[in-house]
C-alpha cells in the first residue's frame, strides 16, 4: 500500500433536509456535484487526491487507488468529534470515503481521483449523510463549522451573470464536412468500420459564467439525465458507462440518435423509423457487444437483451440497452467499479471500431484536444461501489468562456450533411443552458 491515505480518519453524521439543501445551493455554485434522480453526490474541498499512474490503462494503479482509499480509518472514539451512532446503523450499509473524478477521454493520460473534505451523500431511499475526511482535528473542525460555512456562502453577494455571447466554431462547418468524407473513404477502403469524430464550439460571455446557474438549468432542462460539476467541467450526460453495488453492475449504452421535434406524432414516427433502422441498430449493437465482451472475464453472469429500447431526451432519441450482471469473486473480492470502467472505456460509442484503430485515426484526424471531454465521469467508493459516466453533452467551463464539444458516429452509409446536423443537435443540450440572451 502507498500510504496516500493511510494518516486520515472519517466520521459520518446524518443531516436532515434543510442542511441538505442548503449544501447543495453551496456545492452548484462551487463545489463538485454529480446528482441523478435517486442519488446527489456533493463535495467540498480536497482531503487527498488519489494519483492514477498510467491512467486508466493501468490497472494495478486503479486498484491501488480504491485500496488507498479503503485505508482511510473511521475515527476510533466517535464521540471526540460529536458523532453519536444512530440506533440500527450498520456498518456495512453506512457511507464511506469517497473519491469523485473527470477523467481524460485518453486512457493512457495520467489522473487523479479526489477525495473531498466533506461529500454530502443523499440517495432518495435513505437519510442524507456527510462523510468528513481528513485529521482527527479536522475532522470535529469541520463537523462544527457545517453551519458556519453555509451561512457565510448565503451572506455573500452573488455576481451579476453574463448577459453577451459570442459563439465561436472550432472550424468552419465545411472542414468538418470534408473531414466525415476523409473517415468515409477510409471506411470504404476496409481500414475501418466506425469512427467517432467531434466538434468544439466555444462561448464567449461579457462576464464568468455562474456554476450554479449553468447546472440549475441542466438538471431542469435534462431531468432524466445526470448532471455533474468537477473542476470546470459541466454537463448532463445520459450515458451510464458502469455503475457497481456489491457484486451487481449494469451499464446502459446509447447509440444511434434520431431529432425530436416536440410534436407528439411526428416523434413516434422518427423513434420507429430508429428503431427499424439497420445501419442504427448495427451501430449500437456494436457498442453492446463490446461492453458485452470486456466484462465477461470478470462476471459470472451477464444479461443482455437481445434489441435496444428508446430512449427519449429533451430533444433527441437514442436507441439504449440495459446490460446488467453479477462480478465474480478475484482473490477474494470484486473488482472496484473504477477497474471496471478500466475496461470498459473507451467503447466504440465514443471512439469507433476497431477501437485502437479508430484512436490511432482520431490522433491523427481529429486534431482536437478533447481533454476530458466523452471521459468517464463519476466516483468510487472505499467498498469499491460506485457510479461512472461518459462526459458528454459537456464542456469545460474557464471564466467567461465554455468550450463544448458534440460526437457523431460515422459508418458507411453515413451522409456528411447529417452527421453535422447531429452535432448541432447534441450541442444544444449544453447551449440551452449557457446561452440565455
Amino acid at each position: 500500500m502507498s500510504g496516500r491515505a493511510t494518516r486520515l480518519c472519517y466520521a459520518v453524521r446524518p443531516i436532515d433536509a434543510g442542511m441538505l439543501a442548503r449544501l447543495r445551493v453551496h456545492a452548484y455554485e462551487s463545489g463538485r456535484v454529480i446528482e441523478r434522480d435517486g442519488l446527489m453526490v456533493l463535495g467540498f474541498g480536497t482531503a487527498t487526491a488519489l494519483g492514477l499512474s498510467g491512467g486508466l490503462a493501468n490497472p494495478a494503479s486503479l486498484r491501488l487507488a480504491v485500496l488507498d482509499l479503503g485505508a482511510i480509518s473511521p475515527v476510533a472514539d466517535s464521540r471526540s468529534v460529536g458523532v453519536t451512532p444512530e440506533p440500527g446503523d450498520n456498518r456495512d450499509t453506512e457511507p464511506v470515503p469517497i473519491a469523485l473524478a473527470a477523467l481524460r477521454f485518453d486512457r493512457c493520460a495520467e489522473g487523479e481521483l479526489l477525495v473531498p473534505e466533506v461529500t454530502v451523500i443523499a440517495p432518495a431511499d435513505h437519510k442524507p449523510s456527510v462523510v468528513v475526511v481528513g485529521s482527527p482535528d479536522r475532522v470535529r473542525e469541520l463537523l462544527s463549522g457545517l453551519p458556519e460555512i453555509v451561512a457565510a456562502r448565503r451572506a455573500r453577494e452573488p455576481a451579476s451573470p453574463p448577459d453577451e455571447f459570442r459563439l465561436a466554431s472550432a472550424r468552419p462547418h465545411q472542414d468538418f464536412l470534408d473531414r466525415v468524407s476523409a473517415v468515409l473513404a477510409e471506411i470504404a477502403a476496409g481500414s475501418l468500420d466506425k469512427l467517432v469524430l467531434a466538434r468544439e464550439v466555444t462561448v464567449h460571455a461579457n462576464r464568468p459564467l455562474r456554476q450554479a446557474d449553468l447546472l440549475g438549468r441542466l438538471r431542469a432542462l435534462h431531468p432524466s439525465c445526470t448532471a455533474f460539476a468537477v473542476d470546470g467541467f459541466l454537463g448532463a450526460t445520459p450515458e451510464l458507462l458502469l455503475a457497481r453495488c456489491g457484486a451487481r453492475i449494469t451499464s446502459v449504452p446509447l447509440a444511434g440518435t434520431a431529432a425530436r421535434s416536440g410534436d407528439p406524432g411526428s416523434d413516434r414516427r422518427a423513434e420507429a423509423a430508429l428503431l427499424a433502422s439497420v445501419k442504427e441498430r448495427a451501430e449500437h449493437r456494436v457498442v453492446v457487444d463490446a461492453i458485452s465482451s470486456a466484462l465477461a472475464p470478470v462476471v459470472e453472469q451477464l444479461e443482455v437483451p437481445d434489441g435496444p429500447v428508446i430512449r427519449e431526451l429533451r430533444n433527441v432519441s437514442h436507441l439504449g440497452t440495459s446490460i446488467t450482471g453479477t462480478l465474480a469473486k478475484r482473490d477474494g473480492s470484486y473488482p472496484s467499479a473504477l477497474e471496471l470502467v478500466g475496461l470498459l472505456h473507451p467503447t466504440p460509442a465514443v471512439a469507433g471500431t476497431p477501437v485502437d484503430l479508430a484512436l490511432d485515426y482520431l490522433a491523427k484526424l481529429e486534431e482536437l484536444d478533447r481533454d476530458r471531454y466523452a471521459g468517464p465521469v463519476g466516483w468510487v467508493d472505499a467498498r469499491g461501489d460506485g457510479e461512472w459516466y461518459l462526459g458528454i453533452r459537456s464542456a469545460i467551463v474557464e471564466g467567461s468562456s465554455a468550450r463544448l464539444f458534440a460526437g457523431v458516429g460515422i459508418v458507411a452509409d453515413s451522409e456528411p450533411a447529417a452527421e453535422l446536423a447531429e452535432t448541432q443537435l447534441k450541442l444544444q443540450a449544453f447551449l440551452a443552458a449557457a446561452v440565455r440572451p
